[in-house]
Formats: C-alpha cells, sequence, structure tokens
C-alpha cells in the first residue's frame, strides 16, 4: 500500500516538472503581469512614434472653410495659413483654437483675434529655415501656451508646417524624425531646400533646457525693412496671380473688387521703395540686378494691362500673359538664389 501511494506522488511531481518546463519562460505566472516590452509603432502615414519620448499621432488635414490648408500635427497643434476676416477668426474659435502662433513677416490682426477671445504671438521665420534659437523659442510656446494651438504663415504649406514640426518635436509632442513627412503632407514645395533641412534636423529640446528659456511671447514684434517689402510683394504678387487664373477675365476681375492694371502698379512701386531704401553693400551680389529686372517687368505687364484695359475685348492679348509670366519667372528664380537658400550655405 505504501509503495502504491509513493509511486502515485512521484507521478504527480513528475507531472507539475513536466508541466513547468513546458511553460513559455516569459509567460507570468498567475497573479502577475507580464513586463511589457518598449514599443516603436508607425502611424498609418508612416511616421514613426518613440513610446518613452513622444505621443502616437496621426496627421489629419482640417476640413475648413476659410482657413487654407489647414492640417493637424498633434492634438494640440494646427498648421495653417492666414485668417483673413472676422469670420475666419470665428473658426478658429470654432475649432477650439485658444493661441495663434504666426510665423509670418506681416503684422497680426491682433485686434480681431481678441474680439474672438484668441491670443495672439507673432514669431516670423525666413524660407531659408528656422535656426536653433527660433526653434527652442517655438518648442517653449507649444509647450507652455493654452491650447489648441493654430500656427500660420500666409498661404499655409511652407513656413508654417515647418514651425510646426519644429515646435512639436522640439518640445517632446512628436517624434523627432518625423518632421520630413509632415512637410510632404502639407505640400511644402521640395525647392524650400532650408525648410526641409530644419524639419529634418529638428531636434527635441529638455524640458529643464525649455523653463530656463525666457521669452516673452508677444503679440506683434518688430521685422527688417526687406522682409516687410516682401510680404508686400508677395501680396501684390498674389492677387496679380489670382486674376491669371481667371484668365484675367474683365467680370470676374471686376468681381473680385480688383483693378489689375493698379495691382501690377502697386508691385513696381513695391519693387521701387525696396531698391531706394536698401543698403545693397550688405546684401549678397547679384541681389540688386535682379530687383531691378522684377521692377521693369512688372512695369512692363502694368502696361500691358493698361493698354488692354482702354479696348473692348474681355479677354486680354497675348502681351499680358506674356508679361505675367516674366513677372512670376522673375519671382520664382530670386526666391530660389536668394530667399530660399538654407540658412548653412548662406
Amino acid at each position: 500500500m505504501c509503495r502504491s501511494r509513493t509511486k502515485v506522488l512521484i507521478v504527480i511531481v513528475m507531472f507539475v516538472l513536466h508541466g513547468c518546463a513546458e511553460r513559455n519562460p516569459t509567460e507570468p505566472a498567475a497573479g502577475q503581469t507580464m513586463a511589457q516590452p518598449e514599443v516603436k509603432s508607425t502611424t498609418a502615414d508612416g511616421m514613426a512614434s518613440e513610446a518613452d519620448s513622444a505621443n502616437q499621432f496621426k496627421t489629419e488635414r482640417i476640413t475648413t472653410s476659410l482657413l487654407p490648408n489647414a492640417w493637424r500635427i498633434h492634438p494640440k497643434v494646427i498648421s495653417g495659413g492666414l485668417p483673413e476676416g472676422d469670420a475666419a477668426f470665428r473658426e478658429l474659435a470654432g475649432l477650439g483654437i485658444k493661441t495663434i502662433i504666426s510665423v509670418d513677416g506681416a503684422k497680426p490682426d491682433v485686434s480681431l483675434a481678441r474680439a474672438h477671445g484668441l491670443r495672439y504671438v507673432h514669431m516670423p521665420h525666413g524660407y531659408d529655415g528656422i535656426s536653433n534659437s527660433r526653434g527652442k523659442e517655438l518648442a517653449k510656446a507649444v509647450r507652455d501656451l493654452p491650447g489648441p494651438i493654430y500656427v500660420h504663415c500666409h498661404h499655409g504649406k511652407h513656413r508654417s508646417p515647418t514651425a510646426a514640426a519644429v515646435a512639436c518635436i522640439g518640445a517632446g509632442l512628436i517624434a523627432t524624425g518625423s518632421g520630413e513627412a509632415f512637410l510632404t503632407h502639407a505640400g511644402t514645395g521640395e525647392n524650400y531646400r532650408g525648410l526641409y533641412a530644419s524639419a529634418r534636423e529638428a531636434i527635441r529640446f529638455e524640458n529643464a533646457e525649455l523653463d530656463r528659456l525666457a521669452i516673452e511671447f508677444e503679440e506683434t514684434v518688430d521685422v527688417s525693412h526687406i522682409a516687410e517689402a516682401m510680404v508686400e510683394i508677395e501680396n501684390r504678387f498674389a492677387k496679380l496671380k489670382k486674376l491669371e487664373q481667371l484668365n484675367w477675365d474683365r467680370s470676374a476681375v471686376a468681381n473680385l473688387g480688383l483693378d489689375a492694371s493698379h495691382e501690377a502698379l502697386l508691385l513696381r512701386e513695391s519693387y521701387a521703395e525696396l531698391i531706394r531704401v536698401l543698403d545693397f553693400a550688405n546684401e549678397r551680389e547679384g541681389f540688386e540686378d535682379a530687383l531691378r529686372s522684377s521692377e521693369i517687368e512688372a512695369k512692363q505687364l502694368e502696361e500691358s494691362l493698361t493698354d488692354w484695359e482702354k479696348q473692348s475685348t474681355q479677354l486680354p492679348p497675348d502681351s499680358v500673359r506674356q508679361a505675367f509670366a516674366l513677372v512670376a519667372k522673375s519671382c520664382a528664380s530670386c526666391h530660389k538664389k536668394y530667399r530660399d537658400v538654407p540658412l548653412s550655405e548662406k
């Protein structure tokens, strides 16, 4: 009898030991939680999200009526174009926006923002990229200012997506290395090499470093005369481009409340004023010649439009289209050679 009991006990012990040997060594015992490995995931749009340094996110196109090219890069941050008019600011408020950051050179419409309970912060930067110091300031802004935050430039395609990416990476809101992908989503032109370099090279700043950074987030800041002039030139050219897209149709131009030849005149005067006040000794070689050529081409467009407006035809002659094509070509050439050159190459 004792021998039988002993045999039974031996069998039971062997069975238990066998079960332990078969168990996955990483499987937790009853009542214990298995340690989870570090996870690095990739969102549907290909942006890596590191669990130890950034929240997982997915870019999202925001459907709006009056906010150009609006994209959400993080739950707290949206990038887009200039809000123009009361209705656009109302739309921002409707999205729950609390703070607007302008990276454009033009002075923000602070009064309209205030009327809708929104705070404006002016942090302009150029098309040539974002300096390390400005990147750190942007990171502190998106970390500390009330959100959601709307970051905008003029068109919302180039500078604001870059600023949003650099800021969110710097504040640890999105993963380092994900900035370029966001620029691609937003439609940033590949020719803006300085902006892509800033997004690609953006780094995360330690919280202690951002805490030590002393900065007053101002509603408006002074920008250089050349920056102001370039904003004016860009605005004038944008209006002329809109008319060109409408084929200069007289009725369409009238409906927009614009005077085509007068817009060309204002463009020419903007070039003339910049040439008059700029100290070319401090500018890159060839910049003065480029501006003077642009002034001449703007004058040719003005004269072509003036001649056509004296006629009764609904659509303009080829001379208008040819003159505008020269103006557009000069703008693109000048931007490529002077404006869009990365900071590292200046």
